[in-house]
């Protein structure tokens, strides 16, 4: 039986049906949906861990006990969890360890575009890279084969498009894997360094064995089309490089991108009057083919930054340009808001109100940035904006006049450090928790301060009040950010106070079913005196009438959570 999977849903497919029993995952898009799909098999433990450290960390630790095991998190989540991930190089596995890695060229949800492919380089760890779900589903299996004959864990890296594209997969049944027994190994698993030193000789020995490996592996393949002209590209890249050249060209498919085959690409490459190299991002292929004097043509015309398309390899290989007849900037513009209702609009207007400095975190609330709110003033990763606070105040003291707002995931995934260090450190700073109960920005994923498993079982909740009293925080304020009065109050007495202070801010979102949902308002043209007032919260539920300029509703979208009314000194707002 074949079935239309997405990418992501095909991973999970290939977890269950190669016999994985652990995932510890973070979160983060595009590669959420790999660990939600994998909870719905009962044969597989899954968890959402607080941070990808901790995720890569559980799983490495499964592996040591025996079972096969999985962890997922998209680039950047790649860079917390890189501790683990470079030391696991060393200390290998005993049953299999597979790693799944989502990049995100063009940066669709993400703070960077990084190529996930040199962490893979820097850590000797084998890449394999898919290029449709069905793939996605089989180099699971090759993974873990990989992983357990060459004693290492195994990285696949996935793109947004092929993480969140549909293609056809076989659907086949669970083969389980045996409980491996433990090997109390301490020369394989302690690694200090007396242990570790030969451990770096083992790793560059399994690089060259694994190479040679890819020489003629079946994840690595030519398609000979008898052209004088050749491809090499893998994942994304080679469907857009099929889609547009088709049989005009022959192509190697790189479904292992580390380590890189020499001879495989050599032996192609001869004979031929070009070579292009198609990849996103990073020339990894290029320069590993121009390092071993293969002379090819990639980035003088593909670009470094963002995604590459069918239409670009045609124009840039073929010099055909296909005119689409309209632009993206024919587009009307329809820039990100935060939702009607968002429990964060309140906190974020009066924090523009106040005009402190605001260092801010990913999430959704990372939209306060926006016009008309315009309420953040930095974003750089997770759990930057309490340890940034820290430093801006010793930089210059104006603690009356800054503060970091951070979400309750991402608070405990790496805020809870940097607030350590507040504390200890003494800086007069005010930490402003954004507690909407659930962890937004992916999907409406549980966290270990929602007190739900990713399950949906019920277990212990992070209490956040007793957390930032136990590091040292004397002063712990909760407000509920729909009350802006109160909110404003609050905020000018933390920012008053001489010692560090966290307020928690809490609403649930209000896309979950704990939210409150009220009947949309209503305004009275009559009493609306077109001051714009109301719109400074840029409520996507409101727009003024391009005909009389007086505000409206759209009822379709208001879920009457009041904040406009108390904004309007006319008394036009009102319920229905």
């Amino acid at each position: 039986m074949k079935k239309l999977l997405l990418g992501n849903e095909a991973v999970a497919r290939g977890l269950y049906e190669y016999g994985c029993r652990v995932v510890s995952s973070y979160p983060g898009t595009p590669s959420t949906e790999i660990t939600e799909f994998a909870a719905t098999y009962p044969e597989i433990y899954a968890e959402w861990a607080p941070n990808e450290k901790v995720a890569v960390e559980t799983a490495l630790g499964a592996s040591f006990g025996g079972v096969r095991s999985f962890s997922a998190m998209k680039h950047v989540g790649l860079n917390v969890a890189a501790d683990p991930v470079f030391t696991a190089s060393y200390t290998g596995v005993n049953a299999g360890l597979v790693i799944a890695v989502a990049d995100d060229p063009g940066m669709h949800s993400s703070q960077n575009e990084q190529d996930s492919r040199n962490h893979a380089v820097s850590s000797k760890i084998p890449m394999l890279e898919p290029s449709d779900s069905a793939e996605c589903r089989d180099f699971v299996g090759v993974a873990y084969e990989l992983s357990e004959k060459y004693d290492t864990p195994v990285f696949l890296r996935l793109s947004t498009r092929i993480a969140h594209s549909q293609s056809l997969v076989e659907i086949r049944e669970r083969t389980e894997q045996p409980l491996k027994p433990v090997d109390k190994n301490p020369k394989k698993y302690v690694m200090t360094p007396a242990n570790a030193i030969p451990k770096h000789k083992f790793v560059e020995n399994r690089t060259a064995a694994i190479r040679e490996w890819a020489e003629n592996c079946s994840v690595n393949t030519v398609e000979e089309n008898g052209s004088e002209t050749g491809v090499i590209a893998s994942g994304t890249c080679y469907q857009y490089a099929k889609e547009a050249l088709g049989d005009k060209v022959s192509y190697i498919k790189l479904g292992m991108v580390n380590p890189l085959p020499i001879k495989l690409i050599s032996d192609f490459c001869k004979g031929r009057k070009k070579v292009y190299v198609v990849e996103e991002l990073d020339p990894v292929i290029e320069n590993h083919c121009k390092a071993h004097g293969i002379d090819v043509i990639g980035k003088e015309l593909f670009p470094l930054c963002g995604e590459i398309s069918s239409n670009m390899v045609k124009e840039k290989i073929l010099g055909e340009k296909i005119e689409s007849g309209f632009s993206i900037s024919d587009l009307p513009v329809r820039p990100p808001v935060m939702c009607s209702g968002c429990p964060h609009r309140g906190m974020f207007y009066v924090l523009k109100k106040l005009g402190v400095f605001v260092n801010g975190d990913i999430g959704c609330y990372t939209l306060g940035g926006a016009a008309p709110l315009n309420a953040i003033d930095t974003t750089v990763c997770m759990g930057f904006s309490v340890s940034g606070l820290h430093g801006f105040l010793k930089a210059n003291g104006e603690s009356k006049k800054s503060v970091a707002v951070i979400g309750d995931s991402t608070f405990v995934h790496s805020g809870i450090t940097g607030l350590i260090n507040m504390a200890y450190n003494r800086s007069n700073g005010t930490v402003i928790v954004l507690d909407n109960s659930i962890t937004g920005m992916t999907g409406h994923q549980q966290n270990p301060a929602t007190g739900i498993t990713l399950k949906g079982d019920m277990t212990t909740a992070v209490d956040l009040e007793a957390l930032c009293k136990a590091i040292g925080i004397n002063r712990v304020r909760v407000v509920d950010p729909q009350e802006i009065d109160v909110v404003e109050k609050v905020v000018k007495e933390e920012l008053e106070a001489d010692e560090p202070s966290v307020i928690i801010a809490r609403r649930p979102c209000i896309m979950i079913k704990k939210a409150i949902i009220n009947p949309p308002y209503k305004i009275d043209p009559e009493k609306c005196k077109k001051c714009k007032m109301c719109m400074k919260i840029g409520c996507p539920s409101l727009s003024v009438d391009p005909e009389n300029g007086t505000v409206r509703v759209d009822a379709t979208l208001c879920v009457g959570c009041g904040l406009c009314k108390k904004l309007c000194k006319f008394g036009a707002i009102s319920e229905n």
